[in-house]
């Protein structure tokens, strides 16, 4: 596990690599922001950009999603994965927050959470990029970089990595953090292919480590 001075390396060379990293989901308010991430779960960004493009430009409000059957959204999402379920939700979703917020977005995570499809990564970055509030969501790619530089357990759940960042990043580092650790994963240390050799981390990194090693015999075995 790092210890301090480690932890503090590792949120200044974040800061370093990726200074200006945001929410790249496309979106102009909250009630944008909570349909796009609803839609990006198992799904790249990149695509739910590509679909909410013309989607925004039909529904607008939580009342638009509902003026049509069921069958004409899950159209308008077709090429997003799971999108029938998330049809059902974005629906379910809507019609929540005409009955019981008028129709605008909640900004606390308990309210966030009562809404369907809303877990609690999702409650996280709707908090923290729509209303400015300090949340860490953990992702695939904030869990994969937690686990790799050894930050957390490998057999940790992705509350319990939360749990771990939110001790032992600044609170006030938060969400900038957040971002920070999924340009890292997205761009970086990817799933298949981290680029490990050329990593600024690579001294403190375990999993990096351990794969140059790998790699080190891997050719010593060719040669």
């Amino acid at each position: 596990m790092l210890n301090n001075k480690q932890m503090r390396h590792v949120l200044d060379q974040f800061a370093k690599m990726f200074p200006d990293a945001e929410c790249e989901l496309v979106h102009k308010n909250a009630f944008e922001l909570i349909i796009a991430v609803a839609l990006s779960a198992q799904c790249t960004d990149q695509l739910v950009n590509k679909v909410t493009k013309t989607l925004f430009q039909k529904y607008q409000r939580p009342e638009d999603y509902l003026a049509v059957p069921l069958e004409e959204l899950q159209q308008d999402i077709k090429s997003i994965g799971l999108y029938r379920n998330k049809a059902k939700n974005i629906q379910k979703l809507c019609q929540a927050l005409i009955d019981r917020f008028d129709g605008n977005v909640p900004s606390s995570r308990e309210e966030l959470e009562s809404l369907a499809g809303v877990g609690r990564k999702t409650a996280n970055v709707v908090m923290s990029v729509a209303f400015n509030e300090p949340a860490i969501a953990v992702d695939t790619h904030v869990e994969r970089v937690s686990k790799r530089l050894g930050i957390c357990r490998w057999k940790d759940s992705p509350l319990e990595v939360e749990k771990t960042l939110m001790r032992r990043v600044p609170k006030e580092e938060w969400s900038d953090t957040h971002h920070r650790f999924i340009f890292f994963g997205r761009y970086h240390c990817k799933a298949r292919n981290p680029q490990c050799e050329v990593c600024p981390l690579l001294d403190i990194c375990r999993e990096g480590q351990k794969r140059m090693k790998q790699k080190g015999k891997m050719g010593y075995e060719k040669t």
